[in-house]
């Protein structure tokens, strides 16, 4: 390997500011353009959910009716938790009624988890959706529908944020897997056995990258074997708020960037964020101050340049 690596791109804060500023600019125009049929199939589809869980349920009096088998499928679940309000996300529902997993066996092998849970979202009941419950009473035909109404429009609004999230990463990690392989680049695509980098030599070769893989301790969405020997390792990263910026670059990306040069070395890695969407100024600065380097989706150029480059190294 060359004694005289090629340093990791380091941007100034004027740099930082400008393609920040661009990436808000390229966020707002993708939200605007967002088809609204998204969010109208989601609430197609989850207002025929949300009207069987009242049946089932006749109209939140009866939940005899609720078994494994209907709240094993996701949106009778949805339907359940988003009776609470403020809705009750999943990850909090398990950790209320103490389950690692809400999945169709555990409800089958749990006798009383079905009713764990639905006494646990009946105790955070949004009185101002169900006011009949509270009154033990029938819902007035317009309460019901404006029950269904505000509930799918909660679930659907949701579902769409979160297809939203998973295909802004997907989109991103597709980008940067096309520009490595684009012919001028050259590089190729590998699996790596078992998806575990646990020491250098199991790493992809010069000229070669994989997909997620485990490296170390910290899993990345993408590890290149740059042309100088090194690996570097690429976190792609969607921030859909400022607030969320500190947690999807500082909290993950630049912790597992430590966490790599703690593991493998500076000499050897280089973490790198691949970044669109809303990102403060400072967020970044301090991200780049703790080793991770940035690169902007909108600029991948810099990336493909910059991996050249270790070739004359």
């Amino acid at each position: 390997m060359s004694q005289a690596h090629l340093l990791p791109l380091q941007w100034t804060r004027e740099q930082l500011e400008a393609d920040r500023h661009e990436a808000v600019a390229r966020f707002r125009d993708e939200r605007m353009a967002e088809p609204l049929e998204v969010y109208l199939e989601a609430f197609d589809t989850m207002r025929g959910s949300v009207e069987e869980f009242l049946e089932l349920t006749v109209d939140l009096t009866d939940f005899s009716q609720l078994t494994p088998e209907v709240l094993g499928e996701r949106a009778m679940m949805d339907s359940l938790r988003y009776l609470a309000g403020p809705p009750i996300s999943l990850d909090d529902l398990k950790t209320l009624v103490d389950q690692k997993t809400l999945s169709l066996r555990s409800l089958q092998q749990d006798p009383d988890l079905v009713q764990r849970l639905v006494s646990t979202v009946l105790a955070g009941l949004d009185r101002r959706r169900f006011p009949w419950v509270s009154h033990g009473r029938e819902p007035e035909e317009h309460e019901r529908e404006a029950a269904i109404l505000a509930s799918t429009a909660l679930i659907a609004a949701q579902r769409t944020a979160t297809t939203r999230r998973h295909e802004g990463k997907e989109t991103q990690e597709r980008a940067v897997r096309e520009a490595l392989l684009a012919p001028a680049v050259g590089f190729t695509q590998v699996r790596i056995p078992r998806n575990h980098i646990r020491t250098p030599s199991q790493a992809p070769r010069p000229g070669q990258f994989s997909g997620e893989v485990k490296l170390g301790t910290r899993k990345a969405d993408l590890v290149v074997g740059l042309w100088d020997e090194r690996i570097m390792a690429i976190e792609c990263k969607v921030s859909n708020s400022f607030v969320n910026s500190i947690k999807r670059l500082n909290n993950d990306a630049a912790a597992k960037a430590e966490k790599w040069y703690s593991e493998f070395g500076h000499s050897y890695v280089v973490p790198v964020a691949v970044l669109s969407g809303l990102y403060e100024l400072h967020h970044l600065e301090q991200a780049q101050g703790r080793g991770l380097a940035l690169i902007w989706a909108h600029r991948l150029d810099d990336l493909t340049n910059w991996i050249a480059r270790t070739q004359t190294t």
